[in-house]
This record gives structure tokens, sequence and C-alpha cells, in this order.
């Protein structure tokens, strides 16, 4: 069986949508790890936890919270934000390692990001950008669903397009989608690839039609920068054939979608698939907000149905067994690439940690 892929440490992760997160305890485990997370009564900043006391290993996510403290619902251990433990039954003095961790964490774009990692390299100005999740002028559905394949494969499915003629046919997929060359571009120093596809004249697919009122043949492009190792946004301008933008970048004839993902590893064989997708035209049309959101799962779950089966092939195979890459493979090649820099990186500072 193969080795599962590993995910980088010391690293940003999307851990939730802010909404999902108030004052009551919220379960999620990111990179392997369990964690416990909640919203602080007055001021309403978000604490993460390890999500297991340090008596007998009890979850605090199944415990509860007294102001901002966990009590342990298994002895009562109780614990303060910073992951201290405050009180422990039946005496006084508390052991110097009755402690969990404690994550760092940054409110960005309507997302919660959790550093997994050493906490004393957390950078917050690092943290990339989604603005156009909650930007004036724009309107946003969200969903999240769980994808028992490793993060790796979801990363090669969202780099890599073309499936989308095959997979997704009779809802964003037409043929000019596998037909049309792509352009690669890499940035080793931001750790971003970027893949471009511009189809000058293109079959309208449903997706597109039902959402922006076009029927005829389309001018579509599809401008995809990731982010490695969390991080996918696919710049979608759609418009009528011959349509461009003016120099001065506006754009009154074309419809604009940012489709965003967060890849989030659960486990070495499990992924959150945060998706989302932002427009600005028809922002406060509450039926094309649902068809969006409603189509949009859909294809998003027929990216999981596949990703499951390809899980559970990878899993029976034997290690050796060679893949046939392409043209259209280098977007996702470049993904590995950067994905394996940072593995090996994540790994140095643990290995030397005392």
């Amino acid at each position: 069986m193969p080795t599962p892929t590993p995910f980088p440490r010391n690293q940003w992760y999307v851990a939730a949508y802010t909404s999902e997160i108030g004052h009551e305890l919220f379960a999620r485990t990111i990179c392997s790890e369990p964690i416990v997370f909640y919203r602080t009564e007055e001021s309403g900043e978000v604490t993460a936890l390890a999500d297991r006391c340090v008596h007998r290993r009890f979850p605090l996510s199944e415990s509860r919270l007294d102001g901002d403290r966990v009590v342990c619902g298994y002895h009562g251990f109780t614990y303060d934000r910073t992951g201290g433990c405050v009180y422990v039954p039946g005496q006084q003095r508390i052991p110097r390692t009755a402690r969990v961790a404690a994550y760092p964490v940054v409110e960005q774009d309507s997302l919660v990001w959790i550093w997994i990692g050493d906490p004393a390299l957390a950078d917050a100005a690092a943290v990339p950008r989604a603005p156009w999740l909650d930007r004036e002028g724009w309107t946003t559905v969200r969903g999240m669903e769980p994808l028992a394949a490793r993060y790796s494969l979801l990363v090669d499915n969202l780099l890599d397009l073309s499936h989308e003629t095959y997979l997704h046919g009779g809802y964003i997929g037409t043929p000019e989608v596998a037909e049309t060359p792509i352009t690669t571009e890499v940035d080793e120093e931001a750790g971003m690839v970027r893949v471009s596809r511009r189809m000058a004249d293109a079959a309208c697919p449903p997706f597109y039609a039902e959402s922006t009122g076009l029927k005829d043949r389309i001018s579509r492009w599809q401008d995809i920068e990731y982010f490695a190792p969390c991080l996918y946004q696919l710049h979608s301008r759609i418009a009528p054939v011959g349509s461009v933008p003016a120099a001065d970048g506006s754009d009154p004839e074309g419809f604009h979608m940012e489709i965003f993902y967060a890849i989030t590893p659960e486990t070495e064989t499990s992924t959150h698939d945060f998706w989302a997708v932002s427009r600005d035209f028809c922002v406060d049309d509450a039926k094309i907000s649902e068809f969006v959101h409603q189509f949009n799962r859909e294809v998003v779950l027929q990216d999981v149905v596949a990703l499951d089966k390809l899980e559970r092939v990878i899993a029976e195979e034997p290690e050796g067994v060679q893949e046939l890459s392409i043209n259209i493979d280098t977007g996702g090649l470049a993904a590995r690439r950067l994905l394996k820099r940072l593995v090996e990186q994540g790994e140095k500072p643990l290995e030397t940690a005392p």
C-alpha cells in the first residue's frame, strides 16, 4: 500500500468559516490533530485548543464551557484560553505539565485560519487573502464537503480543469475546456502556481447560462491561482464572444465569478473540502444565489465521488505504480513539487526541536 501523502507543517490552513464558530465548543480535526474551537464571551475572539484533556485524553469538545474556560467532562480539569490548566480535582497544586496546546488563529475574509506547527513561527501577515468572500458589491454562496481522500488528490483535480469536460459535462464542462491548451507559471518564492486557459469561442454550459442569462457561444476565461498548501482561487470571466475588458479595467459585458477552495487535510487520507462562489452580478437575486449554491454543490459532490473512488484505488495498488503525465498536468506537477518542498521544510524544525 502506498504511503499516504504527508502534509506540510508550519503552515496556515482554513479551519472553518467564521459563521461556524460561536460561544460553544466546536470540534474539527486538522492535519490529524483534534482541535476544539470556541469564541470568548466578551470579545468574541476565536480560541483553538488541543481537543484532548491531559489527564485521561477525554475530548474537550465533549465537555463544557464555564465562561471562557473549558471544563473537562470526565474529571473536571479546567483550562483557560491559553491552554493552561487552572484547576485539577482533589489538590491545590497544579502540575507544571498540565497544559494543552493552543493554536494561533487569524480571522480574515470570513475565514478562520489556524497555524499547524511551531507557534513561534506563525506570521499573521502571511495568511493568504480571499477578499471576494466578503467584498462590497459581491455576493457569496459557500459550503464544505467531507472528502474521504488525501488532500493532494483535490489539488491535482483543481489544477487540471480539463476533467470538467468529462466529469462535469452538462454542468460546467464543454468540449472546449479539454481542447484548449493552458499556460502555467510558478512563483517559487511565493509558493504559488498560476494556470490559465482562455477560450475565445466556447459553448456556454448550463451553470453559466442559467446564472448569467447568456445563451449563445461565449468568451470564457479560467485563471487559477493556487497558494500552497491550502488556498485555491479560480478567477472566472464569462462574456459574449469578442468582448474584452477595457484598458482601464472596466468590463461591462463581462460576468465575473471567483471560485474559492480551501484544501485542508483532516487526516492523511481525508480532507475538508471548503468551497465558495462569489459573483459581481445580480448580487441581490436570491433565486440566482440558490441556483448557484445548489448547482455548484452538485459539481463539488461529483468531484468528491470521483476522488473517494480514486483514494480506494490507490490504497489497493502495490507501491511503485507509475502514472502517465501530459501537457495539461504541468500545473498539478508544479503544485506537487511545491508541496514536497513545504513538507521537507516543515519536517526540519520538528527533527531539531529539543
